[in-house]
């Protein structure tokens, strides 16, 4: 995964309304802690954040006055309404650490013939990475699957690095029968004509 690179200005004012004057600036308040280090507080842009975090488990490669942070982001708070990122939580990593984050799961191929229906238990695995080569996410297929048939953790194929933290038995994804609805008995469809 690239890194993001995004200035960072170091935050002195705090509070409801130094965050909104924050906000009004085009900046998003974040909040930097990890490695037992004092947390740090600080701005961001807020487009360039936002279109850093479209990608999940975005690296972000800070400047902050001078001095280089590589963080990922591990809790972001959006506005309920409008969708804008009002506060992000920031882990500090270093290249080569260990991480634990989750990524999506998505999947490919066409289930065998019949009215088989997908059901996707778990949208997301919890995996361990090295910090600069966390997965966006991982891709499952579901070929000639039919009903009855499932596909646990363990059988997720998953990056070079990457290790399932996951229960390896947890079932990802599982295909049901479909249920055909009953037809209407034909009185009642006689008796409503009737009504018309």
């Amino acid at each position: 995964m690239a890194e993001v690179k995004i200035s960072a200005e170091i935050r002195t004012e705090f509070g409801k309304g130094a965050a909104r004057r924050t906000r009004r600036a085009n900046r998003v308040p974040a909040v930097i802690y990890g490695h037992g280090a004092d947390t740090v507080h600080v701005t961001l842009p807020g487009h360039d954040l936002m279109m850093a975090l479209k990608t999940a488990n975005a690296l972000l490669g800070l400047d902050i006055e001078g001095r280089k942070e590589l963080v990922i982001p591990k809790a972001v708070q959006r506005n309920a309404i409008k969708g804008f990122i009002e506060h992000v939580d920031l882990l500090a990593v270093k290249r080569g650490e260990k991480v634990t984050v989750e990524v999506a799961v998505h999947t490919e191929g066409e289930l065998a013939p019949g009215a088989n229906l997908l059901e996707n238990v778990l949208n997301t695995l919890t995996v361990e990475a090295e910090a600069t080569h966390i997965p966006e996410s991982v891709t499952v297929s579901v070929a000639g699957l039919g009903a009855g048939d499932s596909i646990v953790a363990k059988d997720v194929p998953l990056p070079s690095g990457t290790t399932l933290v996951t229960d390896e038995d947890a079932v990802v994804i599982q295909i049901l029968a479909a249920q055909a609805e009953e037809p209407a008995p034909e009185g009642e469809g006689g008796a409503e004509g009737a009504e018309a």
